[in-house]
């Protein structure tokens, strides 16, 4: 047991990096366990090991009595001064009390304390190493599911990838290796736990920072990231200089670098937009490329009502409204988006209509515009461009027809309309 016990020893600290003392106390500690067991209920027991040679040997504290009525507490003057020969009566002696065979009983407790302590000596070290490594990236192997948590082998330790935190579209396999964001280190039932990430949109900022040396010098600043992991994120940057293309240098030469992240992220789309200060300009960006016509921004509310063209509407809106969602999202603002109404004027109206425009020129009654409309003249321009014998020959204008003409000309006079010289109405000057 010996032997094998201080290999064990220099085995776990070599590998896990835990301190020999640590271990020993805790084997310590079962032994004690062990040898009130073979020993009995002595006094003040202790065990104790020889890290040099892995000896264990047990001691208790015994009082010195004239006559020994409990073994288990008590000693004999007799048996006391062989021990120290001036004890006296009531003195406390520490005399060995390990028990015969008590190495085999001993290995078994040993085992399994040392392994207990192992393990909650390596979740002590995991809160030490990691607590300031929230928020970096790690690599890992799969090493097995508990339900539908993912649990990888990281080297030394073992981290959690909750079934909260996954990918939906993922699948991971066992012995599989991925790359993980290091959200957070947590007291669990079992101690700390290493909680990791592949669906936390600081996964996707982290990738980008590494990826991105403009982002990572501070030049190139992320404002903001909404993600649905597994389909669609949208991220806003913002240049410190204006020199440098904020979206360019996220996308890289002939888009290496965004390739890169989407690879990481098994094809997630990515759209990598400007971010500006101006409502209207971040939302139009980040709606990009719907075409949008209107806005209507409610400040207090942070809403805007966007217009657009009918057959923009499904580009705006996105898949299962998925766009919409995360310009939401990204901006800050409520978002609603709708297709503007367009009015399409019957017949009747529009005969209606251009009565009226005739009707207000001075010295043209409405029945008299009813009847120009009826004839084909609708507008000012056609009045313009027609002879008297035109209107002459329509029942209603008959003999009007020079003052109407009159008329018309003056009313452009005043509108400064003039003929083309192709007899066709010219636009107003």
């Amino acid at each position: 047991m010996n032997a094998d016990f201080l290999a064990v020893l220099e085995f776990w600290e070599r590998e896990k990096g835990i301190n020999r003392d640590v271990l020993v106390g805790a084997v310590q500690e079962a032994l004690l366990s062990a040898a009130k067991k073979a020993v009995g209920a002595a006094r003040e027991l202790r065990v104790e090991i020889d890290q040099k040679n892995g000896d264990i040997k047990a001691f208790a504290k015994l009082i010195v009595s004239d006559k020994v009525i409990s073994k288990h507490d008590q000693i004999s003057v007799f048996d006391a001064r062989r021990i120290k020969p001036d004890a006296q009566v009531g003195d406390e002696i520490e005399k060995e009390v390990t028990p015969t065979g008590f190495g085999r009983i001993a290995s078994q407790y040993a085992k399994q304390a040392l392994m207990q302590k192992i393990r909650q000596a390596e979740k002590a070290l995991i809160f030490t190493e990691f607590k300031d490594r929230v928020g970096d990236i790690v690599s890992g192997t799969v090493r097995r599911f508990e339900r539908s948590d993912v649990i990888l082998d990281l080297g030394k330790y073992e981290a959690l990838l909750p079934n909260r935190e996954r990918v939906p579209t993922e699948e991971y396999q066992v012995g599989e290796r991925i790359r993980c964001y290091v959200k957070a280190v947590e007291e669990g039932p079992h101690g700390p736990e290493i909680i990791l990430s592949r669906a936390d949109p600081r996964f996707v900022i982290k990738l980008f920072q590494l990826e991105v040396s403009e982002i990572n010098d501070g030049t190139i600043e992320i404002k903001g990231v909404a993600r649905e992991p597994g389909f669609r994120t949208k991220m806003a940057v913002y240049s410190r200089d204006h020199k440098v293309d904020p979206v360019g240098a996220c996308v890289g030469m002939r888009g290496q670098r965004v390739k890169n992240i989407v690879r990481e992220l098994n094809n997630e789309k990515v759209d990598v937009i400007p971010w500006s200060s101006d409502v209207r300009t971040f939302v139009t960006n980040a709606l990009s490329p719907a075409k949008l016509k209107g806005f209507e921004i409610d400040e207090a509310r942070k809403r805007v009502k966007i217009l657009v063209a009918e057959d923009q509407l499904s580009l705006a809106i996105g898949k299962r409204g998925q766009n919409a969602r995360l310009t939401a999202k990204l901006t800050g603002w409520e978002v609603d988006i709708d297709a503007e109404v367009v009015v399409i004027k019957g017949f009747d109206e529009k005969v209606a209509e251009a009565v009226e425009l005739l009707a207000a020129i001075p010295g043209v009654s409405r029945e008299q515009a009813d009847a120009l409309v009826h004839a084909g003249l609708t507008r000012i321009e056609d009045l313009l461009a027609a002879d008297e014998s035109d209107l002459s020959s329509i029942p209603q204008i008959g003999e009007k027809a020079a003052e109407i003409l009159k008329a018309a000309h003056a009313e452009a006079e005043n509108r400064k309309i003039q003929l083309g010289g192709n007899d066709s109405a010219a636009a107003v000057a």
